[in-house]
């Protein structure tokens, strides 16, 4: 693995995506230091159905309530 430095990466960005294309890891850092990768994208093609979590998910009854110590610290209480 080589980190490239930021300078060379906005020079060289057009490279390092031919790099990662072709399926290199590119590693992009300052001071010698890693900072982010440089990634393929990877688009799903799987397609979402809505609500295909109905029924499986729950809200508490007092979702909408809270604690008292907490809405006080808040200045919302009711109290």
């Amino acid at each position: 693995m080589r980190i490239t430095n930021i300078s060379e990466a906005k020079t060289q960005l057009s490279a390092l995506i031919e790099k990662v294309l072709a399926g290199e890891e590119v590693v992009i850092g300052r001071a010698g230091k890693p900072l982010a990768n440089l990634v393929r994208y990877g688009h799903s093609d799987k397609k979402r159905i809505p609500g295909a979590l109905k029924g499986k998910i729950k809200t508490a009854d007092d979702f909408d309530t809270s604690p008292q110590d907490i809405a006080e610290a808040f200045g919302v209480s009711e109290s």
